[in-house]
């Protein structure tokens, strides 16, 4: 499978969790990455920090930079602070 069309199932599998609020799918994407509680923490702070700023050139340098794991924890957290942000 190309990585076009494993990005794209991967991202159809988002939306779909995005609808029915099942986390398994994410869980399975998360859960195998090879870091620390501490390297999540960091990653989620900078990426508050940097996205509050209005710097689009600073915050996409940094973006462009991160690795597929790190690009993996992001979506997963914006899935889940999507979630929780309409929740009524």
């Amino acid at each position: 499978m190309s990585d076009a069309a494993q990005q794209e199932q991967i991202d159809q599998g988002v939306m779909e969790t995005l609808r029915e609020r099942d986390h398994t799918v994410l869980s399975k994407q998360i859960n195998p990455i090879d870091c620390t509680h501490n390297d999540i923490i960091e990653l989620l702070a900078q990426y508050m920090a940097l996205s509050e700023q209005d710097n689009d050139e600073l915050f996409d340098d940094w973006f462009d930079n991160l690795n597929k794991e790190q690009h993996t924890v992001l979506k997963v957290f914006e899935v889940y602070r999507g979630q929780y942000e309409h929740q009524n």
